[in-house]
């Protein structure tokens, strides 16, 4: 895992902890959200794997230490600081929300317990991995709702913001709810379902549209979907039912996919192919599909491309790993920021829900009966606890997670979040922190 993606300061913070000879110090850092994005009633946690893979892959090869030697903000780093990077490897402990878990504003996602440099250096990756995630998942989510029973299939792979982009889009769609996802590369890595059949160019390169189909039937047999909007929609349709079965029905990718879809399901019918199932793209989210299903359009499936892998409408979410805790030969400080709007809580925590809500406490308070301790051992002193679910497993649990959610949080618009609260003995303990803050500093 390249150690150098991150950012610069992460790397002179931890030079400075070595020269200040603090490196030994346990820090723990906590990665919440803020505030969720508008019209955005929770958010889904995607991304462990890919963090667990970060973190007992963390190192830092010869190339990359020279480069960090060559830059002048190391120029009075000394050589001892270099060979400390040299042999560093994660030895600490990781929390985390099982994906697929539903999380709020305020809640820590997951908490990173280790060696001050080892807690530091990852704040970049896990930021960029665990909002970029979640956030996709969370708008999967919402047009899975949207389409009340119908499949969605992720197809965002060619305008996500990179290539590796989209095949994290595939696989945190996937965790959504999505049915699959178009990206090949995400069906290999992670075993999601992958689709597709033909696109335009299909049709463009044969001499007719109908040896095209012929053509495409041929190669798919029974799983042959017929883009049939080249030209004229609805003479597609007439001649994708001429070649009768095998087929697993038509894609409309353009024009009023309402009235479009009514036309095409009464040709498959005369034609016998009352089986054949209708599937629409072309620029979808959540509230156009919400429009399709509420208008009763015969439409069995969705494709949701651009704003499904880039989550266009709440691109970001404001995401922070913050510093909550310090111990040093025994000894514990609780570390909070207490500036306008950017405020944090002090200790280490724990999410309890309950069926009406959840509660944020600390870490060590005891587990009511009737609530969940959502923040789970994943890592503990450099060891993975047991293998992570799947996606499936995932995916399995995030449509049961959110199905208990009230209607109010999932809703598309104006949507209510799920209520949050902080324990009496959070409470408190933030309050005394606060207060020895103001005395020390008044």
């Amino acid at each position: 895992m390249n150690a150098l993606l991150t950012d610069l300061y992460e790397l002179t913070m931890s030079a400075g902890y070595f020269e200040a000879g603090i490196t030994h110090h346990i820090a723990t850092f906590e990665l919440s959200v803020r505030r969720l994005p508008p019209n955005r009633g929770f958010l889904v946690a995607a991304g462990l794997p890919q963090v667990v893979d970060y973190l007992l892959g963390l190192r830092f090869g010869s190339d990359e230490i020279d480069y960090l030697r060559s830059l002048p903000q190391f120029a009075r780093v000394s050589p001892g600081f270099f060979e400390a990077l040299r042999g560093l490897r994660f030895t600490g402990d990781l929390f985390a929300v099982p994906e697929g878990t539903p999380v709020f504003a305020g809640e820590p996602i997951l908490t990173v317990r280790a060696p001050l440099i080892e807690a530091q250096l990852p704040e970049t990756w896990l930021l960029s991995m665990i909002s970029f995630q979640t956030m996709v998942a969370a708008k999967a989510a919402r047009v899975v709702e949207a389409a009340a029973g119908r499949a969605v299939v992720e197809f965002g792979s060619r305008r996500a913001h990179s290539p590796e982009a989209g095949v994290l889009a595939g696989r945190a769609a996937y965790i959504g709810g999505c049915a699959g996802t178009s990206n090949t590369l995400t069906g290999f890595r992670f075993g999601i379902p992958v689709f597709g059949t033909a696109a335009h160019s299909w049709v463009q390169a044969f001499p007719t549209e109908l040896e095209a189909q012929k053509q495409l039937q041929k190669l798919l047999g029974e799983g042959v979907i017929y883009l049939i909007d080249t030209f004229d929609t609805v003479e597609g349709a007439r001649k994708a039912a001429s070649l009768g079965m095998p087929i697993w029905g038509v894609r409309l990718d353009s024009g009023d996919l309402i009235a479009l879809s009514r036309t095409v399901r009464q040709i498959l019918d005369d034609a016998g192919l009352t089986g054949a199932r209708i599937m629409a793209s072309g620029d979808l989210n959540e509230y156009k599909i919400r429009d399709i299903v509420a208008a009763g359009a015969p439409i069995d499936a969705f494709g949701v491309g651009t704003e499904l892998a880039t989550s266009s409408d709440a691109p970001a979410l404001s995401a922070i790993y913050k510093l909550v805790e310090i111990e040093a030969d025994g000894v514990k400080r609780y570390t909070a920021k207490f500036s306008k709007d950017k405020n944090t809580l002090p200790g280490a925590k724990q999410i309890f829900r309950y069926p009406d809500r959840d509660v944020v406490g600390l870490a060590g308070e005891p587990a009511p009966v009737d609530a969940e301790k959502l923040l789970r051992p994943v890592i503990l002193s450099g060891k993975l606890v047991e293998p992570l679910p799947g996606p499936q497993a995932a995916r399995d649990h995030a449509l049961r997670a959110l199905a208990r959610l009230p209607e109010v949080c999932r809703r598309l618009d104006n949507p209510e979040p799920f209520p949050v609260e902080y324990s009496r003995e959070l409470t408190k303990h933030y309050e005394a922190i606060k207060m020895d803050h103001e005395g020390s500093h008044g």
